[in-house]
């Protein structure tokens, strides 16, 4: 997350006018409430003056006048106000209503794709639990703010000066007391602000961390029963959900002397006026029913007054949202289309080549630090080839070239003589698939899950029947015949992530995902390390024939798995440094036989405890 917030030094205006691409549509009906909102302030002014006239007509000629039709014209007129103001307001909330929720809808689709699209270095460096709170949490206070706090907002101060014009304009002295009241008002609120607006961006940052910490604590909770650390999780969580607690209570701290402020200070004043009204009566300056006018029109004056404190903190919560939204939505995308994609040749078969590759992760700091330096490998079109190195030697991020998950720093990574750069990443993921050592399942059902790669429309989209070919097939090499004895077989739904089945079926499942693809390159980054041997003879088996024509770079953490291989690529130290066939680099490479032994031991003690010979073992004494 970036340390100075964004927006910060934006006014709050200008922040929340960044909302305008997405209101726009909203205008007209947010306009209509707003107007019907200001009709209603107005019917529930123009009482008062209805009691003015009572008061100095029919009230001040006595009931011995018989003037009962100015009193029932009087009474009519303030029922008819009344429902003016009831009508308005009720038209306000279906005006508004809709275009709030669709408002909402926009921001957060729109977020979605963005987050979509960008880059896996984003990712790693945001917490989900801030992402999901932006999402979530922001979108419907900004939803909430622009349906009622927003015209809350314009109605009160229009409502206030309208109201204080109107008094000024009537009750002459008088209202020009009540006027000066309004001066220390406006200072605390100015005050408020600045002050409301750091602690709200606190409260919702905070709020985002905690949920990071709930979001973490149940991804990991096999963890945390495993190693009976689940006091310690809770410990942490209640360290911050006590400081969002103390953070909430300061916020509602500075409110409540805002809401104290603006409710003393307008009493107050009208206690002076109380006593100058009825001094300027007493000496006939002024009239009892302007009196009457005064202080109803003031009762009318004086919710807004008290709501304006509401209105205010809603207004700078909303801010407060804007900002981290779009602390999001304007972080750019740093892998983009060209301007103009190139379109793989006709007769592509699938070629890769580095070239002269290098790459250093964002945080890395320094160009000697990365991960990859002049990386040169041809991975002829058809062939398998196993990349072999020791822990952290960059191998599963040189996999992650291929695809463009990260985009090199130097050199070029080219698909039959096209630079990945030049090609739209759709279609470059179109034809290059993934298997990840650490698979990653979504929510859904099985089926979905396996033809995740397979589009249903657009360039390469297959009919129904072949979808369902290509899923039984590619479940039948994964040797993953265990979904059809699941209560709805394909269709069965898995939890969240695939945490309801083994990791050694998860395994299958991703690699079914990236066999059903047909990808013509196919990258796997040790998709086999959870099988056990049996299952992963026969996969191997099973791969061999399928992969036949399809390019392949495989990242290899155990010995078994050079077997897929027409050739091995030694990675040392971020470089390529030597590329043969196993039996020639085992004679070659002394690095390589270094490396080979250490698979062969972690493949002994890890996967085959208490095996005496292993399949390399028995192709190095060959």
């Amino acid at each position: 997350m970036p340390s100075t917030p964004a927006g910060s030094t934006l006014s709050t205006f200008a922040s929340i006018r960044r909302l305008h691409p997405y209101v726009r549509s909203a205008i007209p009906p947010l306009a209509g409430g707003l107007l019907s909102a200001l009709g209603a302030s107005l019917a529930a002014l123009a009482i008062p003056h209805v009691l003015q006239y009572v008061v100095d007509g029919p009230l001040a000629r006595g009931v011995a006048t018989h003037d009962w039709t100015g009193l029932a014209w009087s009474v009519v007129l303030v029922l008819a106000f009344g429902l003016a103001e009831v009508g308005l307001v009720a038209l306000r909330r279906n005006l508004v209503m809709f275009p709030g929720t669709r408002v909402e809808h926009a921001m957060r689709m729109a977020m979605f794709r963005h987050l979509q699209d960008l880059p896996a270095a984003f990712h790693d460096r945001w917490p989900g639990g801030q992402l999901l709170s932006r999402v979530m949490a922001d979108l419907g206070l900004l939803r909430r703010w622009l349906v009622f706090g927003l015209l809350q907002l314009v109605l009160n101060v229009c409502t206030i000066a309208v109201g204080v014009g109107v008094l000024v304009a009537t009750a002459g002295w008088l209202g020009l007391v009540y006027l000066a009241g309004a001066l220390p008002v406006v200072v605390i609120v100015f005050r408020f602000s600045r002050r409301y607006r750091v602690i709200s961006r606190r409260s919702q940052d905070q709020s985002g961390d905690l949920a990071n910490t709930v979001e973490e604590s149940v991804h990991g909770i096999r963890v945390l029963k495993a190693f009976g650390r689940g006091s310690d999780a809770l410990h942490s969580f209640t360290g911050q959900a006590d400081t969002l607690r103390r953070t909430e209570l300061h916020k509602a701290g500075v409110d409540a002397r805002l809401m104290a402020a603006l409710t003393l200070i307008p009493e107050l004043t009208l206690g002076v006026c109380l006593v100058l009204g009825v001094w300027l009566t007493g000496t006939e300056q002024m009239t009892v029913g302007d009196l009457v006018l005064f202080f109803a029109t003031t009762a009318v004056v004086g919710g807004p007054v008290v709501d304006l404190g509401m209105s205010l903190s809603m207004t700078i919560n909303a801010r407060s949202a804007v900002d981290r939204y779009f602390e999001v939505m304007e972080t750019a995308p740093e892998l983009t289309d060209p301007e103009r994609p190139v379109a793989l040749p006709a007769d592509s078969r699938g070629h890769v080549a580095l070239r002269d590759v290098a790459f250093a992760y964002p945080d890395a700091g320094h160009p000697d630090r990365a991960v990859l330096r002049h990386v040169d490998l041809d991975l002829p079109a058809g062939t398998t080839t196993a990349l072999v190195g020791l822990t952290g030697s960059g191998k599963s991020t040189l996999a992650m070239l291929v695809p463009r998950i990260y985009d090199v720093t130097g050199g070029q990574v080219l698909l039959d003589d096209v630079d990945v750069r030049d090609l739209a990443r759709h279609d470059l993921r179109r034809h290059v698939a993934v298997a990840f050592e650490d698979p990653t399942l979504f929510s859904a059902s099985v089926r979905d899950n396996v033809l995740l790669g397979v589009p249903e429309s657009g360039p390469g989209a297959v009919g129904e029947a072949e979808r369902d070919r290509r899923m039984h097939e590619a479940l039948e090499v994964a040797q993953a015949g265990f979904v059809h004895d699941l209560p709805d077989g394909v269709d069965t739904r898995i939890g969240e992530e695939g945490l309801s089945l083994s990791g050694g079926q998860r395994q299958r499942l991703a690699l079914a995902r990236a066999i059903a693809a047909r990808p013509r390159v196919l990258v796997l980054d040790d998709p086999l390390s959870a099988l056990d041997v049996t299952t992963e003879e026969a996969v191997t088996r099973r791969l061999a024939q399928v992969l036949h024509g399809t390019t392949t770079l495989v990242i290899a953490h155990r010995p078994s798995t050079v077997a897929l291989a027409d050739r091995v690529a030694v990675l040392e130290d971020g470089r390529i440094t030597a590329v043969g066939a196993h039996s020639e680099l085992l004679a070659t490479s002394a690095h390589y036989r270094h490396v080979i032994s250490s698979l062969e031991e972690d493949y002994v003690s890890h996967d085959h405890p208490g095996s005496a010979v292993t399949p390399a073992d028995e192709e190095v004494s060959a």
